[in-house]
């Protein structure tokens, strides 16, 4: 196994430059190219997954359509996390490609940014859905996510792209969970190993961080670009507006969480320049970007997004889902059909105003709250969503839980476990969550731990995993 600081990032010129002429005259040629893109794709996916693996072989047909027949995708199964983890091994393409070689791997957050056997990008999901899932890309599909990356975006500078396409003159601070191999701190060291000047000017500060810490460290590092997760850049704005936090960023990105419009309001007032938000997944980096007009694009000629309702049928556009399919016609190494991606969103009718042939969603994705506390002295604490989740899952091994704020000094965590097991995480957990306590010297907090009762679900029947109390929660104007 490949295990150096030095080794070689994935990365094939000869294939990035062959994915971005395809994707720059797919956007000018139309929908009608989408579609057919979309169809040669779809069973170009389906012949390698069903030759190069043994679990689709078991789940696909026998034979596909004559190559000028439509498939119906609706007719193959709906693909879970917990199943594809279950038969990992039978699901890649690759034998050298192990369930067990990966747990090894990503155990060891030094390696973020390393490629696996010197070959693979791998990264790990959160546990929204109650299990985290392991995700491999080869140079091929990563040609194809660069490509995107690159070309699907709405240039916010416009005149200073022109003369500086691949950021080298920028400064960028991405802000986030980056104690695993997640996928945007995966990206960020990956470009780090590509580019030495991007190893300079490209830096990454842990969410876990107190929030002193990262307002000094941004103080410091004076990023041009600023990246990071809606709630955390709406509690940077505070930090700005309290005069604590003093940087001039010149664009700010986010993704990872829903970007409600009074927040992207608050953030922009606040700092002084444009927001861009993109959407995506573990599962398909790229799945969306917003262009001019603000409207999110669905990179329809890579990824299949098909929204169903509880019955895994299809809903019609302008209706919002009760969860999306997502079929990725990029990787064949990790094929992934119709998988069951548990977030909402909303097909738009018509075209965009921008001129785009793809299609337009509007995604309602996670919507946890922060938590906000008084320490010793009287001053605010806030604990972010993402970070409280990365410190169970990572720490504590715990992905089905629900933590909920009662008033000023009392946070709920109800696990979705019994017996032995439930006793066993509720006490990690909650030593994990006093030493944060202690940390940032919220005083008096009353931690209950609660088990044997279902999680609270919202009207979507989604699981919200960190309640606010109302009271505390700031709208931000």
């Amino acid at each position: 196994m490949v295990h150096s600081a030095f080794a070689p990032p994935v990365f094939d010129a000869l294939r990035l430059a062959d994915a971005s002429l395809d994707i720059t005259a797919t956007q000018r040629l139309g929908a009608r190219a989408i579609r057919t893109r979309q169809a040669s794709r779809l069973r170009a996916l389906l012949d390698a997954a069903r030759s190069g693996t043994r679990f689709w072989r078991e789940r696909l047909p026998a034979s596909l359509p004559d190559g000028g027949a439509e498939i119906d995708l609706a007719t193959l199964p709906v693909l879970t996390k917990a199943q594809l983890m279950a038969r990992f091994d039978d699901a890649v393409a690759q034998p050298e490609v192990t369930l067990a070689g990966l747990r090894e791997f990503v155990s060891d957050p030094a390696r973020v940014g390393e490629a696996f056997l010197g070959r693979y990008i791998v990264w790990e999901s959160s546990g929204t859905s109650g299990e985290s899932g392991i995700f491999v890309q080869d140079a091929a599909t990563m040609a194809v996510l660069d490509a995107l990356e690159a070309l699907r975006r709405h240039t916010l500078r416009p005149m200073r792209r022109l003369f500086d396409p691949l950021y080298l003159s920028e400064r960028l601070v991405f802000v986030g969970a980056t104690c695993g191999h997640f996928a945007s701190v995966v990206s960020v060291e990956r470009l780090r190993r590509l580019n030495p000047w991007m190893g300079m000017a490209y830096h990454t500060l842990s969410i876990m961080r107190p929030t002193i810490e990262i307002v000094a460290e941004l103080n410091a590092l004076q990023p041009s670009i600023l990246v990071s997760y809606p709630t955390a850049v709406a509690l940077l704005a505070d930090q700005a507006r309290s005069g604590a936090l003093q940087i001039r960023p010149a664009e700010i990105w986010t993704g990872g969480e829903t970007l409600a419009a009074d927040v992207r309001r608050h953030i922009e007032q606040t700092f002084g320049c444009p927001v861009r938000n993109s959407y995506g997944a573990s599962e398909f980096l790229s799945i969306g970007w917003e262009c001019a007009e603000g409207a999110m694009h669905v990179n329809a000629d890579w990824v299949i997004l098909e929204p169903v309702d509880e019955r895994m049928q299809p809903v019609p556009p302008g209706t919002v889902s009760h969860t999306t399919l997502l079929t990725n016609l990029a990787n064949h190494l990790q094929p992934l059909i119709r998988y069951d991606l548990g977030d909402r969103l909303r097909v738009q009718p018509g075209a965009c105003a921008c001129g785009s042939p793809l299609p337009v969603i509007e995604v309602q994705g996670r919507q946890d709250d922060p938590l906000v506390w008084r320490d010793a002295h009287g001053a605010s604490v806030s604990w972010l969503p993402l970070a409280l989740s990365t410190l169970l899952e990572e720490e504590c091994g715990v992905f089905d839980f629900q933590l909920r704020q009662q008033g000023d000094r009392t946070l709920c965590l109800r696990v979705g476990l019994d017996g032995e097991a439930a006793h066993e995480a509720l006490a990690r957990c909650h030593r994990s969550l006093t030493a944060l306590a202690q940390r940032d010297r919220v005083a008096g907090l009353r931690i209950v731990m609660e088990h044997g009762q279902p999680l609270l679900r919202g009207a979507s029947g989604k699981v919200k995993r960190v309640i606010g109390d109302a009271r505390r929660i700031r709208v931000p104007r």
